[in-house]
């Protein structure tokens, strides 16, 4: 049959070529029924990786403009887009992709970026410095638009000189801004657009999906040619830009298969008979359960704890510091005292993994900055267990224990109810029992709309969440924490809606408005790191837990070349838009 897809047809399939898809599991998709668009391809060719999805189903099933609502990069659009720079937090390496190179003014008061000559949009179109131009103008444009809100604060004008030359203005100096917006890491960097397509276009409402048309058709070297509800391929192009320029060599993968995740039990089975290739992280127990299934499976560090590495997205444990009695310091420090991070990782975890005592992630670039904060660490100790001080604490603000052991006050037990995701579901009981144990009425839970009511500041307990921020300069994480952050909002970057905490210190936002100006690695942002975490963590905002793992199983069966300890070249997540550095480096192991 011949196969159309478009947005408002996708969802309608029903039919064969939706029977097709997987039937429930991977490798019973029998392409005939797709056409010829889904034609068969050796296993040994094919990328099979589970993620995404809920109920079993994507839930952005043709929405290809990256800036629609609902959209995401995480279920191999990324190998769709690519960027001016690529940054491994890893290898602390800035890569050049789109772009040749760059300049700041002396005083960082503007960028010039030189594109490089030869690459092409999907479709064949020259991608040009007039996409850059195009792209950074419709976001400061439009503030509903993801970035929008920054592009409006810090871009003054953005103008393409030439085909390969783009020139940004800022309102004021800005030299973290290459980093932060041009740079692909993690999920973080502005996704380009083709100008002759989106002109005129409602960047909102604009689904740009049409398989017939070649739509979504980035720069990168994949095409969608099919995608439903329950499946989604990706093939290779073959007039890949930069094959043809010998920018780079094609990548070995010549299709890519994604299918929705359901529960880490189905995927652990799919994983030990060879069906997947990679999935969603794994909880520690359940990898550590599979990897003797399969020998050749691995993870980040092989067969050994942590079974994984260190992800941008350190945990803490937050509470809204607006709400009584959380926006008195002093009981915010009782809660850290009563809760022994070390030994919640002992027994959730079975020691396979690391605690924090701030809110980064323990990479190589940040280490001087950690270093830099000792002495202020052995003053305010954060994953210090001990419930004698916490006791301390609470009885000089007035409480005392009533007959069931719980700290109440006038009358009203203190009740810490725990939220928090699934991923949470080993460890967020452990917590809430160490807390009950010392004298905080506690219990975790997992209702489906916790991080509506976090966010809106609706929730009088706790809850758990990462910082998606800072990778290689103490900046981004400090900004998370600005009056400006105070309250969530959807537009900018870094992760600033999750600053659901709500605290402010006009101290402390004079010392990062001053970080800002100074450029990353500046000798300078140490001191400045050291005076701000010195309010930090008296204030204690929310409570540093953990650093979160990635314990990502790869299958070696069919791909080597997976990053791992011994090849640390980028993080091994798919779903981040680092996702095609480990498609380059990927080859058939058969």
């Amino acid at each position: 049959m011949e196969l159309k897809q478009t947005r408002e047809g996708v969802l309608r399939l029903g039919s064969a070529a939706s029977a097709a898809a997987v039937a429930g599991t991977l490798g019973l998709f029998d392409a005939r029924e797709a056409g010829a668009q889904a034609s068969e391809l050796p296993r040994g060719r094919t990328l099979r990786m589970v993620f995404g999805g809920s109920g079993g189903k994507f839930t952005d099933t043709g929405i290809g403009n990256p800036y629609a609502a609902g959209a995401t990069h995480q279920i191999g659009n990324a190998a769709l887009w690519e960027p001016l720079f690529y940054y491994s937090a890893f290898a602390d390496d800035m890569i050049p992709w789109l772009a040749t190179g760059y300049s700041y003014a002396e005083d960082f008061s503007a960028l010039t970026v030189n594109i490089r000559k030869g690459a092409e949009w999907g479709d064949g179109q020259a991608f040009t410095a007039n996409d850059v131009a195009f792209t950074f103008n419709l976001l400061k444009d439009n503030q509903k638009l993801t970035y929008g809100g920054d592009m409006k604060k810090y871009v003054k004008s953005v103008e393409a000189t030439d085909d390969l030359t783009v020139t940004f203005t800022f309102n004021s100096p800005n030299p973290r801004f290459l980093f932060e917006y041009l740079a692909f890491k993690f999920d973080n960097g502005v996704k380009l657009l083709p100008k002759h397509i989106f002109e005129g276009k409602d960047p909102l409402e604009f689904m740009w999906f049409d398989l017939e048309k070649g739509w979504p058709c980035g720069t990168g070297p994949y095409k969608i040619t099919l995608w439903s509800e329950t499946q989604k391929f990706m093939d290779l192009r073959q007039d890949w830009w930069g094959a043809k320029t010998l920018f780079a060599l094609l990548p070995q993968v010549e299709r890519i298969v994604f299918t929705p995740y359901s529960d880490d039990n189905r995927t652990a089975q799919l994983l030990a008979s060879n069906e997947v290739d990679a999935s969603l992280d794994l909880r520690p127990g359940t990898i550590k359960a599979l990897l003797p299934q399969n020998k050749m499976l691995i993870t980040h560090s092989f067969n050994r704890p942590p079974f994984g590495y260190i992800d941008w997205w350190p945990n803490s444990f937050w509470i809204n510091t607006k709400l009584e009695p959380w926006n008195d310091p002093e009981i915010r420090w009782a809660l850290a005292y009563a809760i022994d991070n070390q030994g919640a990782v002992d027994v959730a975890y079975e020691g396979a993994g690391q605690t924090t005592q701030l809110p980064y992630p323990d990479y190589p670039a940040l280490k001087p900055y950690k270093e830099s904060v000792k002495d202020i660490l052995a003053k305010y100790d954060n994953n210090k267990y001990d419930l004698a001080e916490s006791a301390k604490r609470m009885t000089a603000k007035g409480y005392a224990k009533d007959s069931a052991g719980f700290w109440a006050k006038g009358g009203k037990r203190l009740v810490v109810d725990i939220f928090g995701w699934g991923i949470w579901a080993d460890i967020g009981p452990v917590v809430a029992e160490q807390l009950r144990k010392g004298g905080f009425e506690s219990s975790y839970s997992m209702p489906p709309d916790w991080a509506d009511q976090a966010r809106l500041g609706t929730h009088p307990g706790a809850w758990f969440m990462g910082h998606g921020a800072s990778i290689a300069d103490p900046y981004y994480t400090m900004f998370l924490f600005s009056s400006e952050n105070s309250v969530p909002k959807d537009t900018t970057s870094g992760g600033g809606g999750n600053q659901w905490s709500r605290w402010s210190n006009k101290d402390f936002d004079a010392i990062i408005e001053k970080m800002n100006n100074i450029p990353m690695g500046d000798p300078r942002v140490l001191d400045l790191f050291h005076d701000a975490m010195a309010i930090w963590l008296k204030e204690l905002p929310n409570l540093p837990f953990i650093q979160w793992f990635h314990r990502i199983p790869m299958n070696t069966t069919y791909w080597q070349g997976w990053p791992t300890v011994l090849n640390s070249y980028c993080n091994g997540a798919f779903w981040h838009l680092t996702f095609p550095l480990v498609l380059h480096k990927l080859k058939p192991a058969q």
